[in-house]
């Protein structure tokens, strides 16, 4: 292959060291509950995915660092790279080479030209590596041309509950959830306390990683779409409605921001349950935010529906466990906010800040219709906190505390 190179040799090697010594003066950080999960193997490709600055890179540092091997390092979310195209690809082969190592470690590999090539060519090689992205769908489909079957992905969320714990050595109960509602887990935030760090974030991914990245010239509009999301969590959507609030034309336009806003991990859509593919592509989508401690900082008129931050919560929660969840709306009416792994053991869940008179038979109601559907016996609707079981209707409901449920 002939390489008409756009970089020199020396540039590439020099930002190489100068940020591995960046990354090696940093913090190594809590041990993040995905650690012991990361597989150490040559002949996939590690791939750890998830939003900016939710620890990929200290996690992956951890990685290497438990494995004692000697490593060369490149993040390609750098300036000084910008130049860098595939023809230089024959330069990074010299600079992999004169380091000695034989495992590599590529952080926001997303941002490289055809790295699923290189990636693929470097295993063959007989080298380790390990590679963080932070724009889910280009990551998706480039591993899944080029890469297909020499991958393995992991997805990397912000601190969990759990960790937050850990993070402040603070024990499971309503007051470290409530504080946990209120930051969330972006962990430079937590360190600092500094509003300005998730609202430069949230900027960062609007603009660069979706309007820059798909040409989005009316960056105004995609912004607004953000803060009718983040402003109100755990709410069903109209595209046809958000054309409006969001000041496009086209309902299909909505839909295109949205699929970045959830590509890179801003927001994740909750589908509703039906068994034709078909029925569930064509009813409404739920969406949350990855973060709670966006919704303080990303709204501008969250109206304090503590029941959506609550939901929200738990639909983070069961997220870092499985994909596989819907939301279940009956044809007799009847909503249940969380169905999980419905094709094979199946579980519903019903969230609410509390029972009270007013919701108690709503909520209720709900969770058996849900129950009825599957043929369950048992149940759960997770409160702020209350402990309780409730028998009614040949069904067991099983109340339990959020911050309960949080450290399971």
């Amino acid at each position: 292959m002939v390489y008409n190179q756009t970089m020199r040799l020396s540039e590439i090697k020099e930002i190489g060291a100068s940020q591995k010594i960046a990354l090696e003066k940093l913090e190594m950080g809590m041990e993040r509950l995905l650690l012991p999960l990361l597989p150490r193997i040559k002949s996939h490709a590690l791939v750890v995915s998830g939003i900016r600055r939710c620890g990929k890179s200290t996690l992956l540092r951890q990685f290497v660092k438990k494995q004692k091997k000697q490593y060369f390092y490149l993040n390609f979310d750098d300036v000084r790279l910008a130049p860098f195209s595939s023809v230089d690809y024959g330069l990074l082969d010299n600079v992999i080479a004169g380091s000695g190592a034989k495992l590599i470690f590529f952080d926001e590999i997303q941002s490289a030209d055809q790295w699923e090539l290189y990636v693929r060519q470097k295993l063959d090689e007989g080298f380790q590596l390990a590679i963080t992205g932070s724009n889910a769908s280009l990551l998706s489909r480039e591993l899944g041309t080029r890469l297909t079957g020499r991958h393995l992905v992991k997805e990397l969320f912000p601190f969990s509950y759990k960790e937050f714990l850990t993070f402040f050595k603070l024990k499971a109960g309503p007051q470290s959830l409530s504080d946990y509602l209120d930051k969330g887990g972006f962990p430079e935030y937590l360190k600092t306390g500094n509003d300005d760090i998730l609202i430069q974030l949230q900027s960062d991914i609007l603009l660069r990683d979706i309007a820059v990245r798909y040409g989005i010239r009316d960056t105004s509009s995609l912004r607004r779409l953000f803060v009718y999301l983040v402003s109100n969590p755990a709410q069903m959507f109209s595209p046809s409605k958000l054309t409006t609030i969001a000041g496009v034309k086209s309902p299909t336009t909505v839909l295109e921001y949205i699929s970045y806003l959830e590509s890179t991990y801003l927001i994740q859509l909750l589908p509703c349950f039906a068994w034709s593919l078909k029925t569930q592509s064509l009813s409404p989508k739920k969406a949350y935010i990855l973060d709670t401690g966006l919704i303080k900082t990303g709204s501008v008129s969250f109206s304090g529906n503590l029941g959506a931050l609550l939901e929200n919560f738990v639909f983070n929660t069961l997220r870092l466990k499985t994909k596989d969840l819907f939301y279940f709306s009956g044809k007799k009416g009847g909503e249940c906010d969380f169905i999980v792994s419905p094709h094979d053991k199946p579980s519903c869940i019903q969230v609410c800040w509390e029972l009270t008179a007013e919701n108690q038979d709503r909520e209720i109601n709900g969770a058996i219709a849900a129950m009825d559907f599957f043929n369950l016996g048992i149940g759960k609707i997770i409160t702020f906190n209350t402990e309780d079981i409730i028998q009614t209707a040949g069904k067991k409901i099983e109340v339990v505390p959020a911050w309960k449920f949080g450290i399971i």
